[in-house]
């Protein structure tokens, strides 16, 4: 599994815990945005389809659902996020 935040590759051989976050951004893994059934797509954002409502993706949960996500992480981490930022104010710049 990789964070949905950072991209770091987490090894998921043992369980998921509840409290377990990741080494590299602090971010619970036990999220959302971790699980295999996360998908934007879907009501909720879940294609479980018995999961409860789970309000914020990116918090630790105590969903008996949740499946350690083997995609590969397709997020921007806090460089990129900063870099699309310039990019942005370059873009909306007033000009002489």
């Amino acid at each position: 599994m990789n964070c949905f935040f950072c991209g770091r590759d987490i090894d998921t051989r043992e369980r998921v815990g509840f409290r377990d976050t990741c080494p590299g951004c602090d971010r619970a893994l036990h999220a959302c945005r971790n699980c295999e059934f996360y998908d934007r797509t879907y009501h909720n954002q879940c294609r479980e389809t018995q999961a409860e409502r789970v309000v914020d993706k990116e918090r630790a949960n105590f969903c008996e659902h949740f499946t350690p996500s083997s995609r590969r992480a397709a997020t921007a981490g806090p460089a990129a996020k900063s870099a699309a930022v310039g990019k942005l104010e370059d873009l909306f710049k007033k000009r002489p």
